[in-house]
């Protein structure tokens, strides 16, 4: 279901689904213990230059259901740029760390390794 509704945002850019409905559905498509950035989903939904959008999106998240884990969107370096939206901001890490991921000083360690790219992960 999400696929297909990404897929329809992608394509035709239904009026009932929005921007950041589109990103809610991608975020909650990241598998847990892995991370990807505001630019990654930005261009798997077809706006490539709207990583800030996406970061707005994120910021606008937290009462939403179902759940966003927007702790696993991270800048395109791997650093907890966001952290400051969590209550607290130290949160964030934490939620990542009980997944398995690694961070020291607000960076993703392995970002590499552990980066969803949705372009190529989301099958529709």
């Amino acid at each position: 279901m999400a696929a297909f509704a990404i897929y329809s945002y992608m394509v035709a850019k239904p009026a009932q689904l929005s921007f950041f409905e589109a990103v809610y559905e991608v975020v909650r498509l990241i598998p847990e213990g892995r991370v990807t950035s505001y630019g990654a989903i930005a261009n798997c939904l077809g706006s490539k230059g709207s990583s800030r959008m996406v970061g707005w999106a994120m910021n606008a998240c937290h009462n939403v259901t179902p759940a966003v884990p927007a702790h696993r969107v991270v800048n395109r370096n791997g650093l907890l740029t966001g952290k400051n939206h969590f209550n607290p901001p130290a949160m964030m890490q934490k939620l990542l760390e009980l997944e398995g991921v690694s961070v020291r000083e607000d960076k993703v360690i392995e970002f590499d390794k552990l980066f969803w790219d949705p372009a190529t992960e989301i099958k529709v």
